[in-house]
């Protein structure tokens, strides 16, 4: 071995590891805040023109429906498709809340899946 490479890092690499070390536990850090805010978040999906109303929390937890007397005499088959209509667009919107703070959160890393 010669003097000064010790195992193959040099001081650069290892100045390297140590900040990709930092970045990832503020990753971490900044992961636990943000499944709390998106806990908080409420996000409202629409159908039939604000007649139904579905809610989810930013991490997609079912919170509460809404569904306006004036549509329920459409029939159950009318009601359960705005339901659905309703939840699909909330989901929608949840899960691109999630994404583009998971995209703040990470920006930069060059994570993969994220």
């Amino acid at each position: 071995m010669t003097k000064g490479q010790g195992f193959g890092f040099g001081l650069g690499k290892m100045k390297e590891l140590t900040e990709a070390f930092k970045k990832a536990q503020q990753v971490q850090e900044g992961a636990k805040r943000l499944q709390e805010e998106l806990d908080q978040l409420e996000v409202e999906g629409v159908a039939g023109g604000g007649l139904v109303k579905f809610y989810l929390s930013g991490n997609q937890e079912p919170r509460r429906v809404e569904i306006s007397p004036d549509v329920l005499g459409e029939g159950a088959d009318v009601v359960a498709s705005l339901v659905a209509e309703a939840a699909q667009d909330a989901y929608q919107k949840s899960t691109a809340t999630m994404r583009e703070r998971m995209e703040e959160l990470t920006g930069g890393l060059n994570l993969p899946g994220l």
